[in-house]
């Protein structure tokens, strides 16, 4: 028997939200109606925001501009991100070059880096630039701070661009720590299209590369890609991998390093 009108979007909207993918024939059959009647019901969907029509069905949509400014994401979640950044804190090593990208986990590494002699941090984050300054000043650490150049974002106090992208190739990092907006087990992603261009480049340019996602990014995707999963060494994360990652033997990929010392915290 054919599923009720709303019944029957509400199904739609979820199985979407599990799958991330739709296919017109396949819910035609599933529901007990044409696949015309399905056809209306993803135009309407899309009208609501709810999804986004691809041909032979429909996939999750995604806004480019619901990034929040980095001021509001300060205190979202801030006992997981200080945990993290302090996790990855202790992946620096004297001597070590890093690149540091923009975004508030990667902020509280800044904060949580001492005692590091000869130290080269690079960084597009203005937020981090300053915290590293004053850490300098302060003599909390040993080494110089790079600013790369660059057009400002001030939303998220980074700088980013085809320049920035450009003198990234003068350097070779030992190490990257990088934030984003979303992960899941195929790429990492992030809302803003220029920060995804110079984060794409850093992780070319690094040895090793440190995500750092609190778990409200895991299994969550952004509308930019930034890189393959593939592309990632460590994961420093607040919680554990997922049971579904470890069932694709990803664990043996990926070090996946949780950081204690977090509270639940909305966000």
């Amino acid at each position: 028997m054919a599923v009720l009108l709303n019944e029957r979007q509400q199904y739609i909207v979820e199985k979407l939200n599990q799958e991330k993918r739709v296919v017109v024939a396949s819910l035609a059959g599933e529901l007990g109606v044409a696949p015309e009647t399905i056809r209306r019901d993803l135009d309407v969907l899309e009208k609501e925001k709810k999804l986004r029509r691809v041909h032979g069905g429909a996939v999750l949509y995604m806004q480019t501009n619901n990034e929040p400014l980095l001021v509001q994401k300060m205190n979202v979640r801030a006992e997981e991100k200080a945990a993290i950044g302090r996790k990855a804190a202790e992946f620096i090593k004297d001597g070590d070059t890093i690149m540091m990208g923009a975004g508030t986990t990667v902020l509280q590494l800044a904060k949580a880096i001492t005692g590091i002699k000869s130290l080269t941090i690079v960084t597009n984050s203005l937020a981090a630039a300053e915290e590293l300054n004053n850490r300098l000043e302060n003599r909390e650490f040993d080494g110089k701070v790079i600013v790369l150049g660059g057009t400002t974002n001030p939303e998220q106090k980074s700088i980013v661009g085809a320049l920035t992208c450009k003198m990234l190739e003068a350097f070779r990092f030992d190490k990257l720590f990088l934030a984003c907006g979303g992960v899941t087990c195929g790429h990492v992603s992030d809302f803003n299209f220029e920060e995804c261009m110079v984060s794409a480049t850093t992780v070319e340019r690094a040895n090793q590369v440190f995500l750092l996602a609190d778990s409200s990014k895991i299994d969550n995707e952004s509308f930019f890609k930034i890189c393959s999963l593939s592309k990632v060494d460590y994961i420093i994360s607040d919680g554990d991998m997922p049971l579904s990652w470890q069932k694709q033997e990803l664990d043996t990929m990926i070090q996946w390093i949780t950081a204690t010392g977090g509270e639940n915290n909305e966000g």
